[in-house]
């Protein structure tokens, strides 16, 4: 019998499209290959292992041939959709395994032969709803994870009343959390805003962050309260599948509503048609080696002024939309911000996501409060406290005058 076991096997680039999307993915595992092996060439103990008392050897997992050689390339594929096995044809054909003698333990559910990047695998593929009735093991439940568990096999073939080819058997499992949704009486304003955007069978998760300073290390863990005409720094970034799309940020605008699409409010754009629209947004590269243009990452990295509405609420919120483009097609990825190119004008319209933010509050800097009344009333009291004086000065100089005179006038009559 030839059994498999793996456990934490790293995913290539290749599994990308099929299972990279492991949104659900814990943990995966098969048992090792205990085929046999030439004890003359077990030399490499990371492809084979030799017995204690070295007459014989077993290939390690994953490696097979008479050298321990060659690799089967399997990988258990645990996603959203359905949970499977596969490796190269070339492993099963060594042990005489056509993909019609393969399936789970329920014979009804065979394996399929299919083409990968020019390489024939044999595969199987189960959904949750078909896990039992394929033959699998009690389902491992608690608070936190389900197990799955199958077996990928082959009945014993005979010749007359004698058995001469290995049986296969591969045991492959996966662990994936338990969903639970819960509700609060109380709303909670999110400081990271997150969206799901699905590109054909493949889904991706895109966040939108605003951090404090330019090095972009320490994010607002609160909704951020900024100052007039300082810098915003927006990062947006694609958490899963990481370092595979694309990125490219198509319109971006504030909004006194929280609700993208509300039109009730003031409203303010800074990108349209992934180009800028606001003369303070600015692009910033991600390291001295990778620039941060809009369409040719997968992590892009913009900033603003800070503002706010004439009118109140003086706060805003933030709204993005995105998408997702392959990296073989990373021209139609690029914005055309001089005008709009034939290509882009018939391509179809991408997957997008939208992406919201806020609210973004205004900081009214810390000054003592000036007094307007006695900067403004003093000078003038002061100048009424002159005049008055000034008034009264030349009222009883008057007075005086007409004294004078009216004595004057008496000592000329006497």
């Amino acid at each position: 019998m030839i059994l498999l076991e793996k456990r934490n096997t790293a995913m290539t680039l290749n599994d990308c499209k099929l299972s990279v999307l492991l949104l659900l993915l814990l943990g995966f595992a098969y048992r090792q290959v205990a085929g046999v092996c030439d004890v003359d060439f077990c030399t490499n103990p990371t492809k084979c292992i030799l017995s204690e008392d070295k007459n014989s050897c077993k290939c390690v997992q994953g490696f097979y041939d008479d050298h321990c050689d060659k690799d089967a390339h399997m990988r258990v594929l645990c996603t959203k959709d359905f949970m499977g096995l596969r490796a190269t044809e070339a492993f099963f054909l060594y042990y005489n395994a056509p993909v019609t003698s393969l399936h789970l333990p329920n014979p009804e559910c065979g394996a399929i032969r299919e083409v990968i990047d020019d390489v024939p695998y044999y595969m199987v593929k189960v959904t949750k709803d078909q896990y039992m009735n394929c033959g699998g093991k009690p389902l491992e439940k608690n608070f936190t994870h389900a197990i799955y568990t199958l077996s990928l096999q082959t009945e014993p073939r005979s010749i007359g009343n004698i058995i001469r080819n290995p049986v296969i058997k591969l045991d492959f499992t996966c662990i994936f959390p338990v969903v639970t949704s819960i509700s609060l009486p109380f709303e909670v304003i999110p400081i990271i805003s997150e969206a799901m955007v699905r590109v054909d069978s493949l889904e991706a998760i895109i966040q939108m962050k605003l951090y404090t300073d330019y090095s972009y290390t320490q994010p607002f863990t609160s909704a951020p309260t900024i100052e007039l005409g300082a810098k915003v720094f927006v990062e947006v970034t694609v958490t899963e599948p990481a370092d595979f799309f694309l990125l490219r940020i198509n319109d971006c605008w504030a909004s006194q509503s929280r609700q993208a699409n509300d039109s009730v409010g003031l409203d303010h754009s800074l990108l349209s048609n992934g180009c800028v629209n606001d003369n303070t947004v600015s692009f910033h590269n991600l390291s001295e080696e990778q620039l941060g243009l809009n369409g040719q990452s997968t992590t892009l990295h913009y900033s603003f002024e800070m503002f706010r509405f004439t009118a109140a609420p003086h706060e805003f919120y933030l709204h993005c939309t995105v998408q997702l483009c392959d990296p073989d097609d990373a021209e139609s990825c690029k914005p055309n911000c001089n005008s709009i190119s034939k290509r882009e004008a018939l391509r179809a319209d991408p997957p997008q996501g939208l992406l919201s933010y806020g609210p973004i509050r205004i900081e009214t800097p810390g000054k003592p409060e000036s007094s307007v009344l006695w900067t403004v009333v003093l000078p003038v009291a002061g100048v009424w406290t002159v005049g008055g004086f000034l008034t009264l000065v030349i009222a009883m100089a008057r007075a005086g005058s007409r004294k004078h005179a009216q004595t004057q006038d008496l000592q000329a009559a006497a």
